[in-house]
């Protein structure tokens, strides 16, 4: 299979206006002939399907959550990346774009990333158009403070719930089509596999999360905007209903899945506490700005701490570490969120840890407080001050907080061409679904940037080039095409419901997420990586005769809604883990424990790896197939990541 990404000829800032004016277009008046469904209605999701309401597609929308405002995209706190240079401070289209690809340590198209940076400016205005109430200075210009991996400040922010704000943006310009009658909204339905009719997508088989029934939706394109896979480690930042199971089941379909190892570790969030829990909570990358990140200097200090001998207070500056200002003079506490979650492991595994369980580090406000005030840093993050002291009962304006690293999100996902068209026609993945902006390591700050890029404009011009030159004649759902998806739902549904074993879908996922956290997580091996692909295997096929699934499918039933969730992510996980035993580097997240520099960092292997790998599905048990796409620097010069 010959991967044709589609990148169009000619300068690389040119490439994305050109290929705009040549792509083919659709009359105003046809496009009301042609129908769309979008999965998902987060950031890309919701984007994507108000902007293609109001061009005048039909669009139809599905989500899982009871409204589309529920979707992930609202828990993202710290901001959205920009390269508006409002501050003055040397930012650029193009600093936008060497920042994102070099903390993707060069394992991103630059085409596509460049028309991310592009695109970036677009966002903020449309999104101050729509009334997001994004932080201002004093003189009503819209503010910027700085995230990991650059040293300019073109983050937009609003407080620490970014997201939420953004994501509210979007819902309003969604209802607004759905009042219009050209988004129909299907809450409560999930999405269990694609129709394909003729090799192309043609439509989703969903089953109605309230009452259980299954029943098919035919399109003349699909658009999936369903999220990363972060929940296949259990714990994770991610809302516990974040799944897979729509990109997994177009992967069967056909869909190449690509880059499924580059997983990346955030490092700033609230350590695991005990078994008890189902998820873990973020802190912002934004606290980096002004909390310190530090463990004491020796082994015996962090021992003493951690027994309770001594208090934090205790602790003389001279003793403290900071450790990431030390080895990384440039950045500081603001290197990207792969460096900061390697050197945080590292501290903690040399025994200098805190907290109860030492896998912690300290994030330390005093100094800003001393210089800015208690009023300004609450301002600044005071939302995220209250969280966290909700949560652990402790005062982070008079304490440090205690952060440690934890799975947040996803590079991987199904591979894309320029247009965002997976490999089967008539099929799109915007957003985190899809793989093709941010290398090895995602940038702090450039989730939403991506998610609203591809939803407001990218998708709405790439996808009306292939509608041009599709018919307007209508698949209907008794299609054989569509009978048959529906018939395997059902037989994967009674399968479940029919095994009653012992052994819950929680404890299946608990034991899926330690094998992925321990051997695939923010270091990886060989013979780790191996023995885990064994383990994944005994533990799936124990799954499929033994776990529990109570109650019946026509009702709701949120085991059986985990049960087809857990299964993908079963079998997603050991192609992660044979993605990661194939790329023989260490990049970005992907952090292999025998290919490291003499200071610990990642040593990546341009010549044998420097492309995408996207793997194809070829039956259960079996072996995926490995297709290579090679990614060419024209602009970028290859070279060792520094952030000293």
């Amino acid at each position: 299979m010959i991967l044709d990404s589609k990148i169009p000829e000619g300068a690389l800032a040119e490439k994305w206006d050109k290929h705009k004016f040549n792509v083919k277009l659709v009359n105003p008046a046809n496009k009301r002939k042609y129908d769309i469904i979008v999965v998902g209605t987060g950031l890309a999701g919701a984007s994507a399907a108000a902007t293609l309401g109001e061009l005048g597609y039909n669009v139809k929308a599905f989500c899982f959550q009871d409204s589309p405002r529920r979707a992930h995209s609202i828990a993202a706190q710290g901001g959205i990346n920009a390269a508006k240079n409002y501050q003055n401070d040397g930012d650029s289209i193009f600093r936008l774009f060497y920042d994102t690809i070099k903390g993707g340590d060069y394992r991103a198209r630059e085409a596509n990333v460049y028309r991310l940076a592009q695109v970036s400016v677009n966002i903020i205005d449309q999104c101050v158009a729509q009334g997001v109430p994004f932080a201002r200075e004093y003189g009503g210009l819209l503010a910027n403070r700085s995230f990991g991996g650059a040293q300019v400040s073109r983050t937009f922010y609003a407080r620490g719930q970014t997201g939420q704000q953004l994501l509210l943006g979007a819902y309003s310009a969604l209802n607004r089509q759905i009042a219009y009658g050209k988004v129909k909204m299907y809450p409560r339905t999930e999405m269990l596999d694609l129709v394909m009719v003729d090799g192309k997508a043609r439509g989703i088989v969903v089953r109605n999360l309230i009452t259980g029934k299954i029943e098919s939706h035919s399109a003349h394109a699909v658009v999936l905007a369903t999220g990363g896979y972060g929940n296949v480690f259990f714990l994770s930042t991610n809302a516990m209903g974040s799944n897979a199971t729509a990109a997994w089941r177009a992967h069967k379909k056909g869909a190449l899945f690509a880059n499924p190892c580059f997983t990346q570790i955030h490092p700033t969030c609230i350590p695991v506490s005990g078994d008890y829990q189902s998820k873990l909570t973020l802190m912002s990358e934004s606290l980096r700005n002004d909390g310190r990140v530090w463990v004491p200097k020796t082994v015996e200090l962090a021992q003493r701490l951690r027994k309770g001998e001594i208090k934090i207070n205790d602790i003389k500056e001279e003793d403290r570490d900071y450790y990431l200002e030390r080895k990384y003079p440039a950045f500081g506490n603001l290197v990207p969120r792969d460096v900061a979650s390697r050197n945080a492991k590292l501290v903690c595994d040399e025994g200098r840890g805190v907290g109860a369980s030492g896998l912690a580090v300290f994030l330390d406000f005093a100094d800003a407080i001393k210089r800015e005030g208690q009023p300004a840093i609450a301002a600044k993050y005071g939302n995220l001050f209250e969280m966290y002291a909700k949560i652990t009962d402790e005062n982070p304006y008079e304490s440090p907080m205690r952060i440690y690293p934890a799975v947040h999100y996803t590079m991987g996902g199904l591979w894309v061409d320029y247009n965002l068209m997976t490999n089967i026609p008539g099929l799109y993945a915007t957003g985190e679904c899809n793989f093709s902006d941010h290398g090895a390591n995602r940038l702090g700050a450039s989730a939403l940037m991506q998610g609203l890029a591809d939803g407001y404009f990218v998708i709405p011009y790439t996808i009306g080039d292939y509608l041009a030159q599709t018919p307007y004649a209508k698949v209907s759902t008794e299609h054989p095409a569509f009978k048959e998806a529906e018939q395997n739902v059902k037989a994967i549904t009674d399968r479940l419901l029919s095994i009653k074993g012992n052994r819950t879908v929680d404890d299946f996922h608990k034991a899926l997420g330690q094998i992925m956290w321990d051997y695939c997580g923010m270091a990886r091996n060989a013979e780790g990586l191996q023995f885990a692909k064994q383990e994944i295997r005994k533990l799936r096929d124990e799954f499929w005769q033994n776990v529990k699934v109570t109650g019946v499918n026509e009702e709701l039933n949120q085991t059986l809604e985990k049960a087809h969730r857990v299964a993908d992510f079963l079998e997603l996980g050991e192609l992660m883990v044979d993605d990661a035993l194939n790329r023989n580097e260490s990049c970005g997240g992907h952090f292999r424990e025998e290919y490291q520099t003499p200071e610990n960092e990642a040593l990546r292997d341009d010549e044998n790896y420097a492309y995408v790998a996207a793997w194809e599905y070829t039956g259960p048990g079996n072996q995926a197939i490995l297709h290579k796409e090679d990614l060419k620097f024209e602009n970028v010069k290859l070279t060792q990541r520094s952030y000293k």
